[in-house]
C-alpha cells in the first residue's frame, strides 16, 4: 500500500490549507472528507497531478490445465 500524506498549514488568519499526498483519483476527498466537515466550509479545491490519474488493477489470468 503506498504512503498517503496529509499536510496542513494553518494561516494567521484562521484558514487552514490542506494538501494530500500519494492518493489516485478522487479517493483523496473520501479519506479528507471527515476532517472538512470537522473544519467548516470548504472554499477551494485545487486537483494536482495525481488526482486525474486512473487506479490501476493488475489481473493475472493463470491457465487451467488438467492432467
Amino acid at each position: 500500500m503506498p504512503q498517503r500524506t496529509l499536510r496542513f498549514h494553518i494561516r494567521q488568519d484562521g484558514y487552514v490549507e490542506e494538501s494530500v499526498e500519494g492518493t489516485i483519483g478522487e479517493s483523496c476527498e473520501t479519506l479528507t472528507k471527515s476532517l472538512e466537515d470537522a473544519l467548516g466550509q470548504v472554499q477551494t479545491r485545487v486537483p494536482t497531478s495525481e488526482a486525474f490519474l486512473a487506479s490501476q488493477k493488475q489481473v493475472q489470468s493463470l491457465p487451467a490445465e488438467l492432467i
